[in-house]
């Protein structure tokens, strides 16, 4: 079976991540970014960081999914961040 790519499509398609990571001090943080790696790297070493988990280095990534696009992913982090510590827990443990 052959696979192609369609790559127009692709490449117009803007994908976004809805995560949250483990901070040094056990907190949970959530967001959302288009590259996740890149964004977790933030969160660990630069500026950009947000000023949440600037202060709680090192953070460890424990839950990501993908939404199809931006609304839907804040959409998404919205409804999480009003979760409660154990309904986020359970979250994770999915």
């Amino acid at each position: 079976m052959e696979v192609t790519l369609d790559r127009q499509n692709a490449q117009t398609q803007e994908h976004y991540f809805v995560y949250i990571v483990r901070c040094v001090d056990e907190s949970l943080y959530t967001g959302i970014a288009k590259d996740i790696t890149k964004r977790v790297l933030e969160h660990n070493s630069s500026s950009k960081a947000a000023k949440y988990t600037r202060a709680r280095r090192p953070v460890e990534l424990v839950y990501s999914e993908v939404c199809e696009d931006k609304s839907r992913a804040l959409q998404r982090e919205y409804s999480i961040k009003k979760l409660s510590r154990l309904q986020k827990e359970a979250l994770l443990e999915k």
